[in-house]
């Protein structure tokens, strides 16, 4: 592109292109169907790669984008501030509703935690950070992606970003004389090697972070690129291709006029998109090399072809993809938050049905949107007024964000005494807790000539605060032996090398173990769906909703190294123990007993698990805990005794007070106030 002196009083805008909004629904059709029915989905019926239509989205914005940078640029007519404002006049409209109503609708039906939550992801909307907030917050102890309303937010984070990136490094490169191809080119294999390194390593930081995925965006430019260059050889070498094409396809000699090697261009990113749709899933290494050569060069191809092409004006042309396509921004920003907060308050998958019923009510909220909001903001006169209105709006609405991060905004719920007791973070510190040196563990008392190991995984974590609970009840003088602990070994190989560790310490009388023994032999009686991610319980934890089950060996494997390091231990005039696990189950996660609907408000539901039923759930891993234990001579804590009445495990105290803070994890009350079954441990 050569420079144009000629000074324009506006930015260059490209020319319309209806199969452009023919793409753009097709692809928010793909995305809203893969998000409403994820059972449809998993059973293959259709649109596995839904997901596919956020990428297509990026080829197109990258585009559209840097059409209007490289043109302006080339002409004299580009402006940082013109440029941004077109920006906030495209996006800020809807997604200013959009966040009104998520704050107000979360307001209602949120609890605490959710609205405090709620409240960082409108910070993270309203400074397009939500992709990096995120990649942050994936972890043990993180809340199912459902449970988000604004986590679709995420690629327009990235999107901002690239907005923000792009502009600045074509206009110093350009001031710079250099050739802006090179550099789209030389960004693009950056982007693209990153995140390809990425993804091997760490793939949430490969799919969240906006340098690893801006290639995708900046293929859109390569093909703006080349769209608006006129080129003398690459115009030779596009008449060769479609001379050649020709050839191979028609009996007889056509005339070159370009539409050959366009509509074969068309057919082959049509097929390239429809089947990224069709058949990647979400256990593809995704985005990935599957993004790029089939969402990502298909829209690359379509787009390319131009808008003379069959496919583009026969297929994506049509009226109803170019419909869905003008509201495909509002019906994007609306499908997921109403999904999101009917899973919210149906504490659960919402029915077929219901899930209908959100869909129509999506696309109809962004055709309002799009006629009443949208349109009008966009069209007319007083631009730059409207664009400080809403960058006012979306000042204030980050202020009310944080208000709610910072809990001096608190919804509704807040009144609900149960609330109070409702965590799904990790436990606090006890006051008194340091570091043994010659561990690196966690130590509570001060006597080092006699100690107890605490080892394990986070059913172990509950308990040092009734350790800390019993130093505190009793007299210090006593010289209760100190108790280590370190929960870093979560399998069992690791705990059992822990312990050998302890072996010749003389100081160390006895260890206990405790884990969460169901989760260690991979208990089909565990609702993973509900555990891992807090479906219909919001923030339970552990890895992944699905988990493999243990053949018998490999039960009996596990069994052998507890068996050897108990031995080993016992051996050596320490005294194990073994804590079974406490009762489990959404009938006993404080969120779970919260019940909430649009037309009662919230309700506390008196829930709980005969004690049959929490014995049975327990198995096959309490049964072979026990044996374990009676084989080795170690001896054995059983919390169901001291938890349960003799028929009923309660999920509440007498006082209303919940005794879990999860679906297995005790409450910080309980394991102050109720668990005393450890207590002999230190104290006889």
């Amino acid at each position: 592109m050569k420079p144009n002196n000629q000074n324009h009083s506006t930015l260059f805008h490209p020319s319309y292109r209806s199969d452009i909004d023919g793409l753009r629904g097709l692809a928010v059709l793909a995305v809203v169907f893969f998000h409403a029915f994820p059972n449809w989905v998993n059973a293959g019926y259709l649109g596995k790669g839904g997901f596919t239509g956020v990428d297509i989205f990026f080829v197109i914005s990258g585009f559209l984008i840097s059409s209007i940078l490289f043109k302006s640029l080339a002409d004299g007519s580009f402006s940082f501030i013109k440029f941004y404002e077109k920006r906030i006049n495209r996006i800020f409209p809807a997604l200013i509703i959009v966040l009104i109503f998520s704050l107000i609708f979360g307001w209602f039906i949120l609890l605490p935690h959710e609205f405090f939550q709620l409240g960082k992801h409108v910070i993270g909307a309203v400074t397009y950070t939500n992709n990096i907030m995120y990649w942050k917050e994936s972890g043990y102890f993180d809340n199912e992606s459902i449970t988000k309303p604004l986590l679709h937010l995420w690629s327009l984070s990235i999107e901002e970003q690239f907005y923000i990136f792009w502009p600045l490094l074509l206009w110093v490169c350009y001031k710079k004389k250099l050739n802006l191809l090179t550099i789209t080119v030389l960004v693009f294999f950056f982007s693209f090697y990153s995140h390809i390194h990425k993804i091997q390593l760490n793939k949430v930081a490969a799919f969240y972070a906006a340098h690893l995925r801006m290639w995708e965006l900046l293929v859109g430019s390569l093909v703006a690129y080349i769209n608006i260059s006129k080129n003398n050889w690459r115009l030779r070498f596009f008449d060769k291709v479609d001379n050649l094409l020709a050839a191979l396809i028609f009996s007889h000699k056509i005339q070159s006029n370009g539409e050959v090697l366009k509509n074969f261009q068309s057919v082959v990113g049509a097929v390239l998109i429809v089947f990224g749709i069709i058949f990647i899933d979400k256990t593809k290494l995704f985005p990935g090399w599957w993004a790029l050569f089939l969402p990502v060069l298909g829209t690359a191809l379509v787009i390319g072809a131009g808008s003379i092409a069959w496919v583009n004006r026969k297929i994506l042309s049509n009226k109803v993809l170019v419909a869905f396509g003008l509201i495909s921004y509002p019906l994007y920003l609306w499908h997921w938050p109403l999904l999101s907060f009917a899973e919210i308050v149906e504490s659960g998958s919402p029915s077929r049905n219901l899930r209908i019923s959100i869909i129509i009510v999506s696309i109809a909220l962004s055709f309002l949107t799009y006629i009443f909001v949208e349109k009008p903001i966009r069209f007319g006169r007083f631009q730059r007024q409207k664009n400080i209105v809403m960058v006012c709006a979306m000042l204030i609405i980050g202020v009310s964000g944080f208000a709610a991060y910072k809990n001096h905004l608190t919804p509704k719920s807040n009144t609900l005494e149960i609330t109070k007791y409702i965590s799904f973070s990790g436990y606090e510190k006890p006051a008194d807790e340091y570091i043994n040196d010659q561990y690196k563990f966690g130590q509570l008392g001060t006597n080092q000539s006699k100690k107890i190991a605490l080892i394990g995984d986070s059913h172990a974590e509950q308990y040092r605060n009734t350790f800390a609970n019993i130093y505190k009840n009793h007299d210090q003088e006593k010289k209760y032996p100190s108790v280590i602990y370190n929960f870093e070994y979560v399998d069992t190989n690791g705990l059992v090398v822990l312990s050998n560790n302890l072996l010749k310490d003389e100081t160390v009388s006895a260890v206990v173990f405790s884990k969460f023994w169901a989760l260690n032999y991979v208990s089909d009686k565990i609702n993973y769906a509900v555990r891992c991610c807090g479906s219909g319980q919001g923030g339970s934890v552990g890895g992944n909703a699905y988990h493999e089950p243990l053949s018998e060996e490999q039960m009996d494997a596990i069994d052998r190294q507890l068996e050897g390091a108990a031995i080993s231990l016992i051996k050596a005039g320490k005294k194990v123990y073994f804590v079974l696990d406490n009762p489990f189950g959404e009938e006993f996660s404080p969120k779970g007993l919260v019940k909430r609907s649009l037309s009662h408000g919230f309700e506390i539901t008196h829930s709980g698990l005969s004690k049959d039923l929490v014995l049975e759930r327990s198995q096959p891993s309490r049964d072979r805990i026990i044996r374990v234990a009676k084989k080795t001579g170690a001896q054995l804590i059983d919390p169901i005794d001291y938890l349960c009445g003799e028929s009923y495990c309660s999920a509440l105290t007498n006082n209303e007070a919940p005794i879990y803070k999860d679906y297995d994890h005790l409450s910080l009350y309980a394991v102050k106030n109720l668990v005393h079954y450890l207590d002999f441990i230190v104290t006889k």
